[in-house]
């Protein structure tokens, strides 16, 4: 049995969502180690509650749980306005399960098996992480391209006067961007910028991004005008 939970403790909470017993229990112990206070949960019903009645600095959440997924767990907590920052583990390499993820409002994942480095380095970086909407980026509230506008503080964005659902991460990813317009911003930048790590291994996490926003912003993201690519080097926003 796990040891009682000093309420005291000022040591960032992260709740693990994992149905999987010994992964569950090896990430608690590794975590410990690193100096955090850990939740578990086993089911997304479980999970949800914890989130509502503890309020945990972060979610580790498997994507894979029996009954309730972890996307829909992911949804139901967006749904109820909280921006606990979330980290998918998902065993899907497949590039939509990672887009459907990351349109439910999740701001990261790990592909198992993952390196416990690699995943201590990501829970770092979103910990410390500015909350979205606040000082991060600041020098641009809101801007126009084409039939688009976005209000970067509001993190509300329209075409055609007509509501266009951006995650705050695509928000960050397009501000971002947009502040370096006509310049190629590398894949590393963006990372050690919005996600707080720049290792080359997890570039994936920015062209996923890239990808969605494409979907949502580019009257045809197959031949996209405004996110243009450079190939070895990053990406181009361009009006």
């Amino acid at each position: 049995m796990p040891e009682p939970i000093d309420l005291t403790d000022t040591h960032p909470t992260i709740l693990v969502i994992e149905d999987n017993e010994d992964l569950q229990r090896g990430l608690e112990i590794n975590l410990v180690k690193e100096g955090y206070r850990v939740l578990r949960a086993r089911t997304g019903e479980e999970g949800v509650e914890i989130v509502v009645a503890d309020a945990p600095d972060l979610v580790l959440l498997d994507v894979m749980l029996p009954g309730v997924s972890g996307i829909d767990v992911c949804r139901e907590i967006r749904r109820r306005g909280n921006e606990v920052p979330i980290i998918f583990l998902t065993a899907k390499a497949d590039v939509i399960d990672r887009v459907v993820g990351l349109e439910t409002g999740a701001d990261d994942y790990v592909v198992k098996p993952f390196s416990l480095p690699e995943l201590l380095a990501r829970i770092r970086a979103r910990l410390r992480r500015p909350s979205p909407g606040s000082s991060h980026g600041a020098g641009l509230a809101r801007y126009r391209f084409g039939d688009i506008e976005v209000d970067f503080e509001r993190l509300v964005a329209t075409r055609a006067d007509q509501a266009l659902h951006l995650t705050p991460k695509e928000c960050e990813v397009l501000r971002l961007l947009i502040r370096h317009r006509g310049q190629v911003v590398s894949r590393t930048r963006m990372l050690d910028e919005i996600w707080g790590y720049d290792s080359a291994s997890t570039t994936r996490t920015v062209d996923t991004h890239i990808l969605t926003l494409r979907h949502k912003i580019e009257h045809d993201p197959s031949s996209p005008r405004h996110i243009l690519t450079y190939y070895g080097e990053g990406y181009k926003f361009v009006d």
